[in-house]
């Protein structure tokens, strides 16, 4: 870990809705969405921060927010250990007025008693639901040098697909000279004209400039109270000191050579969630979780080690480019390219190609899955098969836009017929 200088206070918004992950946000916030077997969303940020010597962080919820609260309450409670060491929940409660958070920079703005409380020099504000590792020193230490009154986090994305997000123009110091909102014609970054700037949304502000300019955009009727679209913009255009940090240059402590420490993915949705998990599976993922320098926390869940039993012909308990966590047990059953949470019980002669799978999830003997995701609680079946016929699979399961079959968590399942 490493010192930072002056005192740093983090504000993650963590109240996102999740529309496009229903149903797997049914019934939590999308910050509070299981990832990677064992992990929240939320635990990715969380990590970053403290793995890069933040230690004061409140994290702003508001809907749906039991799961995550009682995930930050189990995994991220330090008591009363350390002073400044704390990671405290924030619910709304209409401190200005009769409205929730109506945008990012509204969220912010009817919690500036946090600031004035804690008295930081600096602010770094994170959103809660992306997958990522990030060295957070060196977005501080960039925007430090050039005496910025503010610094967004970018990463570069090829040209051709930049017309989804939000464009950051910028000079050859990576001076921020002007924003497109999901532009045509996107323009590239200086020096490579195959690449656009996109903002991951998360922002450094000294003290005074995120104040100053929360108090004038909450009295502005015209505003929608976003910091991609109102507080940014009117501070470049009022002459402001905005740079870009680049965050191709991030480089983690530890990290595995063949990782990339820029991997960055926006899970908002099922299909890109999916492909997340998947990553895992390689050999050399491109994000590295097993990295003891910069460790990935979460909930400590005491469970015994994962168990493979059956070895038999035909009827081997395997689990081939998976992973599989723990209280697991792989019986007499085949899995391959998965992931699979704690607790789960594959039984015999089952198969599972290309899943993810939350904890508690029973698989019956000899049922089959593909390209399929499971929320908590389920119980698959014996001989059902799940994945293979999109037109069936529809009359129970919602499924995505490429193929991938969502069964909610509790949801009760039938016996097929025979």
């Amino acid at each position: 870990m490493v010192d930072t200088p002056g005192k740093v206070l983090a504000l993650v918004l963590a109240g996102g809705k999740g529309t496009r992950l229903e149903p797997l946000t049914s019934n939590r916030s999308k910050p509070a969405v299981p990832f990677g077997g064992q992990y929240r969303i939320i635990d990715f940020v969380l990590s970053n921060l403290i793995n890069s010597g933040i230690y004061s962080i409140y994290v702003l919820t508001m809907f749906k927010s039991q799961s995550l609260n009682e995930h930050l309450q189990e995994a991220w409670n330090f008591g009363n250990i350390l002073p400044n060491h704390y990671i405290i929940p924030v619910p709304a409660q209409q401190r200005t007025g009769d409205h929730w958070y109506r945008g990012t920079a509204d969220a912010i703005y009817q919690n500036l008693n946090l600031i004035e409380d804690r008295d930081p020099d600096e602010i770094v504000i994170f959103g809660g639901d992306h997958i990522f590792l990030m060295n957070v020193n060196h977005m501080l230490a960039f925007a430090r040098k050039r005496n910025a009154d503010a610094c967004v986090a970018c990463i570069p994305c090829p040209i051709e697909e930049a017309h989804q997000f939000g464009v950051i123009q910028v000079d050859e110091e990576w001076h921020i000279t002007g924003f497109q909102e999901k532009p045509k014609d996107p323009t590239p970054i200086p020096g490579d004209p195959t690449m656009a700037l996109v903002s991951m949304g998360n922002y450094w502000f000294n003290r005074s400039s995120v104040i100053d300019n929360l108090l004038r955009d909450a009295k502005d009727p015209k505003s929608s109270h976003d910091f991609g679209k109102n507080i940014l913009p009117h501070m470049l255009a009022s002459g402001q000191s905005l740079y870009a940090y680049d965050f191709a240059q991030n480089f983690i402590p530890g990290s595995n050579p063949e990782a990339n420490d820029s991997y960055w993915r926006d899970v908002g949705t099922l299909d890109a969630y999916f492909d997340a998990n998947m990553d895992l599976r390689a050999v050399s993922p491109e994000l590295d979780l097993y990295n003891l320098e910069w460790p990935i926390r979460t909930a400590d869940s005491h469970l015994p080690p994962p168990k493979f039993v059956h070895n038999v012909e035909g009827r081997v308990g395997q689990a081939i480019q998976s992973i599989v966590c723990s209280g697991s047990i792989i019986s007499g059953a085949t899995v391959i390219d998965s992931v699979i949470g704690r607790q789960c019980i594959i039984n015999s002669y089952a198969e599972l190609r290309a899943c993810v799978l939350m904890d508690d999830v029973h698989v019956g003997r000899g049922a089959q899955l593909h390209r399929c995701i499971v929320d908590k609680h389920v119980r698959i079946p014996a001989g059902d098969r799940i994945g293979f016929d999109h037109v069936e699979d529809a009359k129970r399961f919602h499924i995505t836009e490429n193929g991938i079959v969502v069964i909610a968590k509790n949801q009760c399942l039938e016996k097929p017929q025979a």
